[in-house]
């Protein structure tokens, strides 16, 4: 398997939306900039005052940075502002028309109103405590010309401007609330597609452990058997030379399935046969010296209950071979309480079911049998009516009917 991962990347309907979010947002200011900036040219037409021009060059020079930091609204982060040179260019341009109303009363209003423009943009890249503070002592400041000129009886604007005065004032107010509408919006649609990104990193990270533990349960077993039939192979080597030849054939051929499931495995396409696994384990605890007994009863229907009762033979068996010296066992799977139970039972452990082979494995067939439904008991116990007392260890796998509940 590779060990590199392409990274996820936001879908198309992600993109969509941000294009859209970010339409939404510029028409906002668009809007507002638009007639302020028409209007104070009208102005300027009239009056040719230096003021005036220098009060639309500094609000078309506002307006632009507004637009172009919209932008950085895509990816922000609470607490993570822009570069400091982009917030010194934001607010710069609007300090200066803030400054101009002080001169200007009768454009006083339109001149301030950059400041609050640009300080709403500026304040969504605060965390929301310090927004609600920055945007009450930022309206402060914004006021400061135009309650200047109020208490001076001054006239603060003029009948071109009076008309759009209430407009500008309602636009102001609400701006926050509709860039705060728009920005939601695409924080849950990117929320969302966070999600998408970390399920589909998690399928990645599952599908791993899956095969990690399907190569350990094809391998680990397989090791065994070759293993214990090396062995036998050993011991008889002298006394019984065509009976390890038999066995080292077979230690050959079983080498052979390991390598086919292993590749099978990579490709996805290998099943597990309850069926065989029982003839399997049976025939190898024969071999290993004890007197095995298999009862089946029942043959669950589901494709994933018989892969996972084929895991839990696996398993089963394996452990008594690894960690105990059975002289018998016996291999039941019966329907019971509307479901299919499996049990495994040696004489060949003595002390708790940790001790009995409840390592790694056991815990991960747990695992399995418990996404499907299903329960796993692992006990070690005496068994009645035997002089002397044998100790035996007994596993109990019960799956639900279809397989899961």
């Amino acid at each position: 398997m590779s060990a590199h991962t392409k990274e996820p990347t936001p879908g198309a309907g992600v993109n969509a939306t941000w294009n859209y979010t970010l339409g939404s947002i510029v028409f906002l200011f668009v809007a507002m900039d638009l007639i302020i900036i028409l209007d104070l040219l009208g102005r300027f037409s009239e009056t040719r005052s230096g003021t005036d021009l220098a009060l639309v060059a500094v609000c078309s020079l506002a307006a632009a940075v507004r637009i172009r930091f919209c932008w950085f609204l895509r990816d922000r982060r609470d607490g993570a502002l822009p570069e400091t040179w982009w917030t010194v260019a934001l607010f710069a341009p609007a300090l200066v028309a803030w400054g101009l109303a002080f001169v200007a009363p009768e454009t006083a209003l339109f001149a301030t109103v950059q400041l609050w423009l640009s300080g709403v943009l500026w304040a969504f890249f605060v965390r929301w405590r310090l927004r609600l503070v920055a945007l009450a002592l930022l309206l402060g400041v914004v006021v400061t010309p135009v309650a200047v000129h109020a208490a001076q009886g001054i006239p603060q604007t003029s009948q071109i401007f009076g008309a759009l005065s209430g407009f500008v004032l309602f636009y102001g107010v609400m701006l926050p609330a509709m860039l705060y509408a728009s920005l939601w919006m695409w924080r849950v649609v990117w929320r969302l597609d966070e999600a998408r990104q970390l399920g589909a990193e998690l399928a990645v990270t599952q599908e791993r452990l899956r095969f990690a533990a399907d190569l350990h349960d094809i391998q680990g077993h397989h090791l065994q058997v070759i293993a214990l039939k090396a062995e036998l192979a050993e011991r008889t080597m002298g006394s019984a030379p065509e009976q390890a030849a038999a066995q080292l054939s077979e230690i050959r051929i079983i080498a052979k399935e390991a390598m086919e499931e292993t590749r099978s495995l990579v490709a996805g396409l290998r099943e597990v046969g309850l069926q065989s696994e029982l003839e399997n384990a049976s025939e190898v605890l024969t071999l290993s010296g004890a007197a095995c007994t298999l009862a089946v009863s029942s043959d669950p229907a589901a494709p994933e209950a018989q892969r996972v009762l084929a895991f839990a033979v696996r398993e089963a068996t394996t452990n008594i071979l690894r960690h105990s010296n059975a002289s018998w066992a016996a291999i039941s799977l019966t329907d019971v309480r509307g479901g299919t139970e499996l049990v495994v039972t040696n004489d060949g452990v003595a002390g708790t079911p940790e001790r009995a082979g409840g390592g790694s494995g056991l815990v991960g067939l747990r695992k399995r049998v418990q996404a499907i439904g299903g329960t796993l008991d692992a006990a070690a116990g005496t068994e009645r009516g035997s002089e002397p007392a044998q100790h035996t260890f007994e596993l109990r796998v019960w799956i639900p009917e279809g397989g899961s509940t």
